[in-house]
C-alpha cells in the first residue's frame, strides 16, 4: 500500500467500487430515483447511456465465491468470468440494474445474453438488449453496420425510458467522457516516473471506479486524487522490478497485489480495464455520434477483432518502452483462446526485444490459485534480478 492511500481522500473514495458492486455512489443514485443500464464490454458506447440520463455500470463477476447455479447453463470449458457475471445474476447480485445491455465480445459472453433469459427469467431488468458487433476495423461497411446497431439501441432506450437523446446531449457526452481520458492519461504519464506515486494495485481500483459511478462525480474526485499524487514522495523503483501486465479482462486489484507484494511495482498495462479502455478520445467536431461510433470501433483493438495483432503489438512494446518496464506479464483466464493465442505471439516478439515475460493463465474470481500464480510470479522476479 502505497503513501497516496493514508493521504488522499479522493483515493478512497476511488477505492470502494472496486470492493462491492452496489457501491455507495450507485446506492446514492437509485435513492434519487435514477436509472442504472449494465453493460459488458469496451464496444458498447457509455456516451449514449450517460446522454439518456442513465448511469453505465459495467457488469462484472465481483463477489462471486461459486458458479453451481451458472454451470448448469455453461459448459465444463467456457470462460469463469462469464460464469461469474451469471451467477451474480441469479444470485440477485445485479437486481439494482434497471437495464442490460450485452454485446458480443466473444462466444462465451454472447452466450451471457442467452443463459441470462434461460436461466435467471425472474432476474431480467425491464429493458434487456443484445448489441450485435463486427469482427472488422477501418472498414465502412463495419461503420455501418455499427451504426445501424446503435440507432436500434437508442430507438429501444428512448421508447423504454421516456428519454431523448439529443446532438447537443451527445457532444455534452463527449466532453465529460473525454476529460476522463485525458485525466486518466496524466494519471498514467506519473506511473512512469523513476519514482512512482501510485500502485498498479490502486490504478486498477481507479479504473474500475469510472465504470461503476456517475462520471461527473469520478472526474472530479479523480482530479483531485491527481493533484495528491503531485505532492507525495512515490515508490523507488531501485530494487523492484518494473512490471507491465498484458492480457485477459482483470477487474480485480488483488490479483495486482499479489503480483506486487512479490516484489515488483506495475508502471504498465494493456487490459480493457485499463490503457486498452480510455487510450483513444473521440473527436469532437462533426456529428457526433459519428464521432464516438467512429472511436470506440477503431480504437486500440480487443483480441476480438481480426487481423489487427500489429496494433495490439505496436501498443503493447510503445507503453513497455515509454514506461521502461524490466519484465512483461502475459496473462489470460483460462479457455480464453483469442487473449491466450495473443500472448503467445506476444511472448515471441517480446524475446525478440529482449524483454522478459512469463505466461500465466488463471481463472477468475477469488484467487484459489494463488499459490501456484505467486509461484510464477516470484520465480520470474529472480530471473529478471538475475
Amino acid at each position: 500500500m502505497s503513501e497516496v492511500v493514508e493521504r488522499s481522500t479522493a483515493m478512497e473514495k476511488l477505492s470502494e467500487p472496486a470492493e462491492v458492486l452496489f457501491n455507495s455512489y450507485v446506492k446514492s443514485w437509485k435513492d434519487q430515483g435514477k436509472k442504472v443500464m449494465g453493460y459488458t464490454g469496451l464496444y458498447i458506447p457509455e456516451e449514449i447511456i450517460y446522454a439518456a440520463g442513465i448511469l453505465p455500470f459495467r457488469l462484472r463477476g465481483t463477489g462471486a465465491t461459486k458458479t453451481t447455479g451458472a454451470d448448469s447453463w455453461y459448459g465444463p470449458v467456457n470462460c469463469s468470468f462469464a460464469k461469474c457475471c451469471l451467477e451474480l445474476v441469479i444470485d440477485g447480485d445485479y437486481d439494482f440494474l434497471d437495464g442490460g445491455v450485452i454485446s458480443y465480445e466473444c462466444d462465451h459472453m454472447h452466450r451471457l445474453y442467452d443463459t441470462w433469459r434461460v436461466g435467471a427469467p425472474d432476474k431480467v431488468p425491464p429493458f434487456f438488449h443484445y448489441y450485435p458487433l463486427g469482427h472488422t476495423m477501418h472498414t465502412e461497411n463495419g461503420l455501418k453496420l455499427f451504426t445501424v446497431e446503435t440507432l436500434k439501441f437508442i430507438k429501444h432506450l428512448e421508447e423504454q425510458f421516456g428519454a431523448k437523446i439529443t446532438e447537443e446531449g451527445l457532444k455534452d457526452a463527449i466532453a465529460v467522457y473525454n476529460e476522463t481520458r485525458n485525466l486518466l492519461h496524466k494519471l498514467y504519464d506519473l506511473r512512469i516516473k523513476d519514482e512512482v506515486p501510485i500502485t498498479g494495485t490502486e490504478t486498477l481500483g481507479v479504473i474500475v471506479a469510472a465504470v461503476s459511478m456517475w462520471r461527473d462525480e469520478y472526474n472530479r474526485l479523480l482530479r483531485e486524487l491527481i493533484d495528491d499524487l503531485g505532492e507525495i514522495e512515490g515508490i523507488s523503483c531501485s530494487d523492484k522490478p518494473r512490471l507491465m501486465i498484458v492480457g485477459s479482462l482483470n477487474d480485480d486489484p488483488a490479483l495486482v497485489k499479489l503480483i506486487e507484494d512479490a516484489g515488483s511495482v506495475v508502471v504498465a498495462d494493456s487490459w480493457c480495464f485499463g490503457a486498452r479502455y480510455f487510450w483513444d478520445l473521440v473527436e469532437e467536431e462533426g456529428d457526433p455520434l459519428h464521432d464516438i461510433l467512429t472511436r470506440y470501433l477503431n480504437n486500440i483493438p480487443c483480441p476480438r477483432m481480426f487481423g489487427h495483432y500489429s496494433e495490439r503489438w505496436q501498443f503493447l512494446i510503445d507503453t513497455a518502452k515509454r514506461a521502461n518496464v524490466d519484465g512483461v506479464i502475459l496473462e489470460n483466464i483460462r479457455f480464453c483462446d483469442m487473449h491466450g493465442t495473443d500472448n503467445t505471439l506476444f511472448e515471441n516478439d517480446l524475446k525478440k526485444e529482449g524483454i522478459p515475460s512469463v505466461n500465466i493463465e488463471r481463472e477468475y474470481g477469488p484467487l484459489s490459485d494463488a499459490g501456484r500464480i505467486r509461484t510464477r510470479v516470484q520465480a520470474f522476479l529472480e530471473a529478471i534480478k538475475r
